[in-house]
């Protein structure tokens, strides 16, 4: 399994707005975090799809590790 790269050790907070569809990093090489830009062609690893079912600020995963499967934070970077 190919391994991310992690940009930071902490969340990204993120406003979202209700009814959107954002499409998370995962592989740790986008210049728009949390966002994907593409930079994973080649890599392995694909972004997550999160929809925001109401407005508001979300944490994304910084350190690309959890296991969330729409690319929220899930604490794994504090055991990294």
């Amino acid at each position: 399994m190919n391994k991310p790269t992690s940009p930071q050790n902490k969340p990204y907070s993120f406003s979202v707005e209700e009814g959107k569809e954002y499409h998370i990093c995962m592989c740790g090489k986008s210049f728009k975090q949390p966002l994907c830009d593409g930079n994973h062609a080649g890599s392995g690893i694909g972004p997550r799809t999160f929809k925001a079912t109401e407005s508001g600020t979300v944490s994304f995963c910084g350190c690309k590790y959890t296991v969330d499967k729409t690319g929220k934070c899930d604490g794994t970077h504090s055991s990294l």
